[in-house]
């Protein structure tokens, strides 16, 4: 009889920060019954993805094994861990199950690409589960920087795994749960078989800080403000949404939201009951018409995205409503590593419109919604597990966390996006390696990363593209001269003729010396006229494009 296993995989989040995606499986090899953890996104850049509007894990794998896949669970409504359910549904099919506030977003989202939003089971909070095949999973309730974040705890015919979500040790969050040590203690009593842990803060020494320690310098900034006052934040992060708001209310301003997604959050918080007492909001129609020291606005944007409200500001009037010398402009944020071009782009967009612009440097405001080392310490000891593996982090933070768990007598496992880790014993094995990659929403398409749809995007951007158009005659002999038009190059080069024109003249040659054989073989003679563009280009402006050979045959 073939033995049954316990499996853990990650397919996206570990290795990288964003597109999570967690597989877990039980059953004989090669026919566990499944069920997946999350299913985020990440956001693209110019330099590494243009053009592209979401990037998301490759699903391949669990999609050819779709029937075997018993639900979803969804541990909380940031985009990198609910950002992808809608895009997969069809190809996944499962039943998603999330608490009431992140079940409101997802079902936003299945809503908006055309599926049931009966497909999002709602889910209270432990001690309350859902059996889904071998697996028994409930919610736990943890605090982090958006309301009703839980961490998994999964029951198996082997033991009990803890998977955190994200998290922070928070026992005045604002909105949502406070850390309850006392009942995650309870839950761990029994032994934890492994901990799948949050690494993103692993190399920060101090303990985190409460989200209700930066109230009293929020207010005092907005209070000694002259003008008129804009903040910006994770629209997901609700109680910094309403600190600011309620610093503004203090200081006699009219609050006004602007951003699609920051109004929605609101919406969603208020919807489902985690959200009370927000203060009277105005529209930007009503702000326009009052004195602008008694305005403050709380916008979307705070990673430079270009569309965002922050953006539309600093490069001049949105919904009315512009910024002006004297005017205060927070990002009560910290910038995620690979935004800081965008963010610096709208910061000096504002300094040269004369407004003031406050960030985070400090520390006064802004708290992180990870656990930092001392409270992943603090969680290790309160779940005390067999095997700790470490999840949500780039390479280097899952290492370090290896390294803490080590030295802190835990058995640690390192596993990357696409190891398949056996858990079923007291010591953990990897077992196999699965390959794994990105897939993006190009438009309304989902491209694989290997497509060469983006890899061909960039090439246009670095190198620039020719088009090459011959026409032949029913002798395989041109017909007219060639011509070319270019995109994103210089009109001309070192012999200050137009590039053009030295284009075209350089295929006009080597059509009148190239034989009958190459004329008839439209790849020999595409491939030819290809190097022949780029080569001149290379000589005339020092660099080689993209090339389009275009050809026409008279028959």
């Amino acid at each position: 009889m073939t033995r049954e296993r316990l499996i853990y995989m990650p397919l996206g989040g570990a290795g990288e920060i964003g597109m999570n995606a967690y597989v877990y499986g039980y059953g004989a090899p090669g026919a566990e019954r499944l069920i997946l953890v999350d299913l985020g996104v990440a956001f693209p850049d110019m330099e590494s993805t243009p053009g592209v509007d979401l990037i998301m894990p490759d699903m391949n794998w669990l999609i050819e094994r779709a029937d075997r896949l018993e639900a979803i669970f969804v541990t909380h409504a940031h985009e990198d861990h609910i950002g992808g359910i809608a895009h997969f549904y069809r190809a996944l099919g499962a039943p998603i199950h999330a608490r009431a506030f992140t079940a409101n977003i997802a079902r936003g989202k299945m809503v908006e690409h055309g599926h049931p939003p009966e497909a999002i089971v709602t889910v209270s909070a432990w001690p309350e589960t859902v059996a889904a095949g071998p697996f028994t999973v409930g919610f736990l309730p943890i605090s982090h920087s958006i309301p009703e974040s839980a961490a998994l705890v999964i029951d198996t015919p082997v033991g009990r795994l803890i998977h955190t979500g994200d998290f922070k040790l928070d026992p005045t969050p604002l909105v949502g749960e406070a850390f309850d040590p006392e009942l995650w203690v309870d839950v761990a009593r029994d032994g934890v078989k492994a901990l799948i842990c949050d690494s993103t803060n692993v190399f920060s020494p101090h303990p985190g800080r409460s989200e209700a320690s930066l109230g009293p310098a929020i207010e005092t900034l907005v209070e000694r403000a002259e003008g008129m006052v804009v903040a910006t934040t994770f629209a997901s992060n609700v109680a910094r949404v309403k600190t600011l708001a309620e610093a503004g209310q203090r200081a006699g301003r009219s609050i006004v939201l602007l951003g699609r997604a920051m109004r929605r959050m609101i919406e969603a918080s208020a919807e489902t009951g985690v959200l009370n007492n927000f203060p009277q909001v105005v529209s930007a129609e009503e702000a326009r018409d009052l004195p602008r020291d008694s305005v403050m606005l709380l916008v979307t944007g705070s990673q430079g995205e270009r569309r965002a409200a922050s953006a539309q500001l600093a490069r001049g009037k949105y919904q009315g409503l512009e910024l002006k010398e004297g005017d205060l402009f927070l990002f009560s944020s910290k910038t995620i590593p690979g935004n800081e071009r965008g963010v610096i782009r709208i910061m000096n967009a504002l300094s040269e419109k004369g407004v003031d612009v406050v960030d985070d440097d400090t520390g006064q405001y802004h708290v992180s919604g990870h656990a930092n080392r001392p409270d992943l310490e603090r969680i290790h000891d309160i779940v005390n597990p067999e095997i700790l593996i470490p999840m949500h982090g780039e390479h280097r933070h899952l290492r370090e966390h290896v390294k803490l768990a080590g030295s802190r007598g835990m058995q640690g496992v390192l596993a990357v996006n696409g190891t398949m880790v056996d858990l079923t014993d007291v010591k953990a094995k990897v077992v196999d390696y699965v390959e794994t990659g990105r897939s993006y929403l190009d438009g309304s398409v989902l491209i694989g990363a290997m497509d060469g749809v983006v890899r061909d995007r960039i090439r246009m951007a670095l190198n620039g593209h020719v088009t090459a158009t011959i026409i032949l005659d029913e002798e395989d002999e041109p017909l007219g001269d060639p011509w070319c038009e270019i995109m994103g190059l210089p009109d001309s080069g070192k012999s200050n003729a137009p590039l053009v024109e030295v284009l075209e003249a350089d295929i006009g040659q080597f059509l009148s010396r190239a034989n009958e054989k190459t004329l008839a073989s439209d790849a020999t003679l595409t491939e030819s006229l290809r190097r022949t563009v780029r080569q001149s280009a290379q000589n005339e402006i020092g660099r080689k494009p993209e090339v389009t050979v275009v050809i026409s045959r008279m028959r």
